[in-house]
């Protein structure tokens, strides 16, 4: 409902007409149940129950009707205020330049301001992560130099080190080679 006409428009108002005509021919043709009950020597309590029932129905269905109409009357007079509003708005900056000058360079300045303290929180964060990056530095030089500390204290783990060190770059090596191979033969057939 935001973009609500100032005015109801043909349609809303043959659909509020044609829903007033509806509750009022659903009301006469209560009234007509009803005098028919009445007239009836022994009237049975399932039809007063459901005459009753239809009675609550109508005086519901009318009360939402007027609840939505007054709802879109609300919205229409909101519409119409803020739009008011604006148009006061612009005939002010219109008769006073001055005026409309210095308020763009105020909401200039406070989206300046706006984009300096994004930009500060952006630099407090970036050191924070700075400083965890130089403890984890720290906490792994460590783990390492205890690891190489007791490496060192038990025989024969750096012979045993060395050789998956020298395994792997063997490894590397015929990989390197078999990829080059498999690239040549690639490049020669096609």
């Amino acid at each position: 409902m935001s973009n609500i006409p100032a005015k109801p428009d043909e349609d809303e108002q043959r659909t509020e007409a044609q829903l007033q005509d509806i509750l009022e021919r659903r009301s006469a043709l209560i009234s007509q149940l009803s005098r028919l009950l009445d007239s009836e020597p022994t009237a049975s309590a399932l039809k007063s129950t459901n005459l009753a029932r239809h009675k609550e129905v109508l005086q519901q269905h009318r009360r939402e009707l007027d609840k939505l109409k007054s709802n879109i009357g609300h919205q229409r007079d909101r519409a119409n205020l803020l739009s008011n509003v604006r148009n006061d708005i612009n005939a002010y900056r219109a008769q006073n330049p001055e005026q409309a000058e210095a308020d763009y360079m105020l909401d200039e300045r406070s989206r300046i301001d706006n984009s300096h303290n994004m930009t500060d929180t952006v630099l407090t964060q970036a050191y924070a992560i700075n400083e965890q990056f130089g403890i984890q530095r720290e906490t792994l030089t460590s783990i390492n130099r205890r690891i190489v500390g007791a490496a060192s204290q038990v025989p024969g783990i750096n012979s045993l080190i060395g050789r998956i060190g020298n395994k792997k770059r063997r490894d590397g090596i015929i990989m390197g080679s078999f990829i080059a191979f498999c690239f040549l033969v690639f490049m020669y057939f096609w």
